[in-house]
């Protein structure tokens, strides 16, 4: 293994061979096996490494391995003590297309110190939902009806206890006492206050804790109701989701109950303008393995490659600046960057013996754009590579999506990759095709 290599991989196998000393010292998976838990101090945990790159993923992506292979989830009970058991702690994100309506078009005021091209922080993102109108719309706030921000940042949790449920198929009882939460926004109206968590990160899923402790907080500390809302903005768009608690003392309750998506542009793309960014490409490219030099995507959800995208605008990243913020394992963030990089989006530099990661010219050139010239850009860039225009015009004749058969008889054709990767790089070309007619929805 090569030195990037090595140094790409090196955060991931700390973690993983901290946790890995951790379960083996404390014989941890055999006394969860046998009392359902497991506690830990911030203390035991340091002995190998910090707690907090030991005890926190926002996303289950990220997860060590030794959690993954066993389904084992880590919770923290108190400022310096955490749990560990079989906990289902995550919950899936609604992807973009799903809850489709009409998507608001949100005009902002003249301001010199707001730019919708850089939004570039969760805190940037609270700003602009606050002085759009988004937060209002999406509450249902009454014309004329405040709404203001009162609280946020870290707080104790204060007292309480909850039930979560197992991989096992029962339940758990947790107690927890005053640990550490954290609250991008907090708001009051006349009739509820609103917990705001806000990303800027496209994950496959998030944390419950996020929302169900702010929730435990504050519901014990006012009278009126509490509303949750997870928020995401990326590529021009703020996805917001309500959600409640069905119990207030069961963590695996949670509800989604309303979402919609608001757009700071227009997002209007019609199936002739798809087909006319299909005409538009002159130069095709073929991706045999034999002579391309650039691996065949395997990244499935191309909304976070423009994510990643978005974030690299802005500083150049190394390995390991791109795992935190993505949520991605190593492995993970290799696919999104060659998937970046087989689009000439994304590229590599060394830097005083560190690789480092960034926008190519033609990457910067496309995150300038507006919404529908964005969009339509990376369709053609898409739609220059021999596969996908085949699995393009299979959608424009038959009115179907292809199946994953005909997408492998498609790049065992063009030898775009070796046979025992051809089911897994086939299903993200099917995702790609996916995103692009998932466009019009929009």
């Amino acid at each position: 293994m090569n030195r990037d290599k090595n140094l790409n991989k090196k955060t991931e196998n700390l973690t993983d061979s901290a946790w890995q000393q951790l379960f083996d010292k404390y014989d941890i998976l055999e006394k969860i096996k046998n009392d359902g838990i497991y506690h830990i101090t911030a203390n035991e945990i340091k002995e190998f490494r910090e707690p907090r790159l030991m005890a926190k993923w926002d996303s289950s992506e990220q997860l060590p391995k030794i959690f993954k292979k066993n389904k084992i989830n880590i919770l923290p009970n108190s400022r310096k003590s955490y749990i560990l058991g079989e906990f289902q702690l995550y919950e899936p994100l609604p992807s973009l297309e799903e809850h489709v309506q009409t998507m608001p078009k949100v005009v902002l005021p003249q301001l010199e110190t707001v730019d919708i091209d850089n939004i570039s922080s969760e805190a940037n993102a609270i700003n602009v939902l606050q002085i759009s109108g988004i937060l209002e719309d999406f509450l249902g706030l009454e014309v004329g009806e405040d709404l203001y921000a009162t609280f946020n940042g870290r707080m104790k949790s204060g007292e309480f206890s909850f039930h979560v449920d197992t991989f096992q198929g029962d339940t758990q009882t947790i107690h927890v006492n005053n640990a550490q939460v954290e609250i991008d926004g907090g708001f009051e109206s006349e009739h509820y206050v609103t917990i705001l968590e806000a990303k800027n990160v496209i994950h496959e899923d998030f944390h419950i804790r996020q929302l169900y402790y702010p929730f435990r907080l504050w519901e014990n500390k006012v009278k009126k109701p509490v509303k949750l809302i997870f928020s995401v903005y990326s590529n021009k768009i703020f996805r917001l989701m309500e959600y409640v608690f069905v119990q207030t003392d069961n963590y695996s309750s949670i509800k989604l109950i309303k979402t919609r998506n608001y757009s700071l542009e227009n997002t209007d793309i019609s199936i002739d303008e798809l087909k006319r960014a299909f005409d538009s490409v002159t130069n095709i490219i073929d991706d045999n393995q034999n002579i391309s030099d650039v691996p065949f995507i395997q990244a499935d959800n191309f909304d976070r490659i423009v994510s990643l995208l978005e974030n690299m605008y802005m500083n150049n990243m190394t390995a390991d600046e791109i795992e935190n913020l993505m949520q991605f394992t190593s492995r993970q963030r290799d696919y999104y960057f060659n998937a970046g990089r087989y689009l000439g989006l994304f590229e590599k530099y060394k830097e005083d013996e560190l690789r480092y990661y960034r926008l190519t010219d033609l990457g910067k050139k496309i995150y300038k754009l507006n919404y529908k010239d964005r969009q339509l850009k990376l369709v053609e860039l898409i739609l220059s590579h021999k596969i996908f225009r085949d699995s393009f015009e299979f959608v424009l004749q038959h009115g179907e999506f292809p199946d994953i058969e005909f997408i492998k008889e498609l790049a065992q054709n063009y030898n775009v990759c070796s046979p025992n990767l051809v089911y897994r790089r086939s299903q993200s070309v099917l995702s790609w095709i996916k995103w692009i007619f998932n466009l019009q929805k929009l």
